[in-house]
């Protein structure tokens, strides 16, 4: 993968920056739905969230573990939009001692006191590994973007190569059938 490591810096930074995620799940009727949740993230960029197995979304997960989810900085400002978008599968922590080092992590992050330990004690810690991540940032060019998809070594490779935005020289389209145009929009 071209890059590879410099994009990985980026993707980590920004999940790093950010505290909530939304994961959208699908219910027993094939429908979509989105819930937005506090998470941490490991070096291996798989996010952690812990969740009461009641809810809509664990419910979903439970029968499919396959979900999406986003992470991005909240702007105003077209040029300043960066994010990810990840697909992958959910699982949940079960083995106590990684559990109780994780969400050691987690109520630290959070700053959740023992006030909270009573429901965190009844919440599922859930796990999302992407297998899947395209990389959005409006800072360097409007529709630049890193596709990137895990390999079964566990390394990260191009998925569709480098952004179209990032191949082409200034002022000519990128495949406009993807969504990606090079406007070199200048203000």
């Amino acid at each position: 993968m071209r890059n590879g490591p410099k994009e990985l810096e980026r993707i980590a930074a920004l999940l790093k920056e950010e505290n909530t995620l939304a994961l959208a799940t699908t219910d027993e009727a094939g429908q979509p739905c989105v819930a937005p949740l506090f998470y941490i993230v490991d070096e291996d960029l798989s996010l952690f969230w812990l969740s009461s197995e009641a809810s809509l979304h664990s419910e979903n997960l439970n029968r499919n573990p396959g979900a999406a989810v986003t992470v991005y900085t909240h702007t105003a400002k077209w040029r300043e939009i960066r994010g990810v978008q990840m697909r992958g599968a959910v699982s949940v922590i079960a083995d106590p001692k990684h559990r109780r080092a994780i969400i050691r992590t987690y109520c630290q992050r959070f700053q959740l006191r023992s006030i909270f330990r009573l429901a965190i004690s009844r919440c599922a810690l859930f796990v999302f590994r992407p297998e899947f991540i395209r990389f959005i940032d409006n800072s360097r060019r409007f529709g630049t973007r890193i596709e990137l998809e895990r390999c079964s070594n566990n390394d990260w490779r191009s998925a569709v190569g480098m952004a179209a935005a990032e191949q082409l020289p200034a002022g000519r389209s990128a495949r406009p059938s993807r969504g990606i145009v090079d406007l070199n929009l200048n203000e």
